[in-house]
């Protein structure tokens, strides 16, 4: 590199000031010869004497001037690089390709190397690599957090480049200066963490408990011994709220408020919420173990919002069965817990108040719109059908959406399709829909909570009405602002729910047989022929549908299965993998079938029915997606599994889709995430 050092700026004025004056008393010399040349022949002799004087002492000083300057820059240069030495700030220089070229004494003993180091700063800081450097891109700073052993750092990488140093040198000219170098500073925030992490630990956090079966638990013991129940519970919930530091607040007989620190929360959440077992021990002769719901607001701008956040993650706990504990902020909904089987409530009196309300939303709208999920199975079309037939007893014009009709439901719509009983727009499409749907009509989704898989999602949007009937658990994704939301996990199927609103909706209507038909069907599908998830309700709504014209032996004809199926079916249960020797995993490719989909959730639930086996997952490739069904009997909650992969339903029936996924890569992801649920204690 060539460097030419030369005066300039006001010192170079400065020196050469004599001379500029010089040439000034020429010019006025000049001028004076037009005037007077006696007079300029005079002022011409002083302004030779002027010049030999003056750039005799230029060229005399002009050396001594420079090492004067040279002597107070390098003066000055050695003060400013001791100040920089012995700054606090741990401070270095690097070149324009990372390596360390100087270092001051805070840098050295933070990364504890002696004076000199000069390797790569990617030794010091794997994180650092080259290619995050400030470069000849344009990019002239960067900012990294950084952990070095025990501190936090905020690392500040800043350009300089040599010619823009050398342009501020008021003494110094350097034109040929090129390159650059980084300068690194470190911020040591470690004291400004550990103080934010202790006032986010002491921020309050707002909870709420319910006992979910209060009443039943009650029935189920002597009456003498109730309040001692009662105090019981009340003991438990107290002591394991003040044992972390909390308050503990009894609302409602079966309610409580609780206000705790976050730092509580997070032990509690290290426990994973072990209160959720300890209240099914207390055991005073009571029949039925009583169970408690949680749900706790964090992280909320104020109080009142994590008050907010509190009722709405007891809400989605109670949806989604009870037994559980639901944790909401402001950015995420974390479970824990929900592995006992909901109890059926006896009572009707929910399912009457839901009749009523839905009976007023339909009256005040001149069109009612149904639709169920995509890709409807027997439960969606035949709950889709009882709201028909309310509707239509109540004298509004109503349609049912459905796109495709699968191998599955395939009978059953044929029941309607040229019967002259029923209107030929009784079920559109997705696109038909939309064109009937505005301000006057109301929409009815059924057997789905989740507005991404419903059949047609758009619909959603252009019905201000929206009655949600479901029975399946919550999840994170919900049909947000449904004018009337009946949510029950304890039921079969969302036929019967339908079925027991049928009976309060409308006095003595009528139901043709095969409306009857589809929703015994829907309920004989969902239950697996009365074995899962069938309870007294479930048989009485079973029982009505039998008393209005539903046929046992027609509709186990409607089902019969062709043997291309039913191979099918028995392939992929033969080849079912047995994963840790509790675990079936299997797979069904039957693509060449019109329901695949359906094949592999009857083979996931003939897999249950081998000894030992806990939790049944099939998986059947289906129009460029994976569709995963998931069963169980009783030990092991599917439903959570499967939410963690994207999907969701119920404790022992489940299911989720995988979009851009090879069927190797996802057993594999099924795989590893039985394992974390394992190794964490999740199911």
């Amino acid at each position: 590199m060539k460097n030419r050092i030369k005066l300039k700026g006001r010192i170079k004025t400065f020196v050469k000031f004599n001379i500029y004056l010089g040439i000034l008393l020429l010019l006025v010399n000049a001028a004076l010869f037009l005037l007077d040349y006696r007079a300029a022949i005079v002022l011409a002799c002083f302004t030779i004497f002027y010049f030999a004087v003056t750039l005799s002492l230029y060229f005399y000083n002009k050396p001594i001037i420079m090492n004067e300057l040279v002597s107070f820059a390098t003066e000055y240069g050695q003060i400013q690089r001791k100040i920089l030495r012995d700054l606090d700030l741990p401070y270095a220089l690097l070149d324009d390709t990372g390596r360390v070229i100087w270092t001051n004494t805070a840098f050295e003993n933070v990364v504890h190397q002696p004076k000199g180091y000069s390797r790569s700063i990617t030794s010091l800081f794997p994180s650092i690599t080259k290619d995050r450097l400030p470069d000849d891109s344009g990019v002239d700073e960067a900012q990294y957090d950084l952990q070095y052993e025990e501190n936090e750092y905020v690392v500040k990488l800043k350009k300089i480049p040599l010619k823009e140093m050398a342009e501020h040198s008021s003494m110094i000219d350097a034109e040929d200066y090129n390159g650059f170098l980084i300068a690194v500073y470190l911020f040591d925030e470690t004291a400004l963490h550990i103080a934010l992490q202790e006032l986010d630990d002491q921020s309050l956090t707002v909870g709420m408990i319910y006992l979910d079966n209060y009443e039943e638990a009650l029935d189920s013991v002597e009456e003498v011994r109730r309040s001692l129940l009662i105090a019981l519970i009340d003991r438990k919930v107290n002591k394991y709220i003040s044992a972390q530091d909390g308050i503990c607040k009894k609302l409602e007989k079966d309610k409580y408020l609780v206000i705790m620190r976050k730092k509580a929360l997070d032990q509690l959440k290290e426990a994973r919420f072990d209160l959720l077992e300890d209240v099914k021990t207390v055991n005073i002769g009571n029949e039925m173990a009583v169970t408690i719901s949680i749900g706790v607001g964090v992280d909320g701008l104020t109080y009142a919002q994590n008050y907010e956040f509190a009722r709405n993650a007891i809400d989605l706990a109670l949806g989604r069965g009870g037994d559980q504990a639901v944790i909401k902020t402001p950015e995420s909904i974390t479970y824990y817990g929900g592995k006992s089987q909901q109890v059926e409530k006896n009572t009707r009196v929910k399912a009457r108040v839901k009749a009523h309300a839905l009976r007023e939303i339909i009256t005040t709208k001149d069109r009612v719109i149904v639709m169920g999920h995509r890709m409807p199975d027997v439960d969606s079309f035949g709950a889709a059908v009882g709201i028909y037939r309310i509707s239509q007893a109540l004298g509004r014009k109503t349609h049912i959406v459905l796109n495709e009709a699968t191998s599955s439901i395939k009978p059953l719509v044929d029941l309607f399709h040229n019967n002259p009983e029923y209107e030929e727009d009784m079920i559109v499409n997705s696109q038909q829909a939309l064109e009937l749907a505005g301000s006057n009509t109301v929409l009815v989704v059924v057997d789905v909570n989740k507005p991404s898989i419903t059949e047609c999602p758009d619909l959603l949007h252009h019905c201000k009405s929206v009655v949600v009937l479901d029975h399946h658990r919550q999840g994170t994704e919900t049909i947000e602002n449904a004018t009337l939301s009946y949510v029950e996990p304890y039921a079969s199927s969302a036929c019967e729910m339908v079925s027991e609103i049928l009976q309060y909706t409308y006095d003595n209507i009528k139901i043709r047989t095969e409306e009857a038909d589809c929703m015994y069907a829907g309920i004989v599908i969902d239950t697996n022929n009365f074995v899962s998830k069938a309870g007294v309700r479930t048989f009485e709504a079973a029982a009505f549908l039998r008393r209005n014209g539903a046929d046992v032996t027609r509709v186990r004809k409607l089902f019969r299965e062709d043997a291309l199926e039913y191979k099918a079916r028995a392939d992929a249960v033969s080849q079912a993998e047995i994963y840790k020797q509790v675990f079936a995993i299997s797979v069904c490719t039957a693509e060449d079938l019109p329901s695949p989909t359906v094949i592999g959730a009857q083979a996931a639930n003939e897999l249950l029915n081998i000894k030992g086996i806990k939790a049944s997952f099939v998986l059947t490739p289906y129009q460029s997606r994976i569709y995963v069904s998931a069963r169980s009997i009783d030990e092991v909650n599917v439903q959570v599994i499967m939410e963690r992969m994207g999907g969701g339903g119920h404790m022992s029936i489940a299911a989720c889709q995988m979009e851009g996924t090879g069927l190797a890569e996802a057993i594999g992801i099924l795989k590893r995430t039985i394992d974390t649920m394992l190794d964490n204690g999740e199911i």
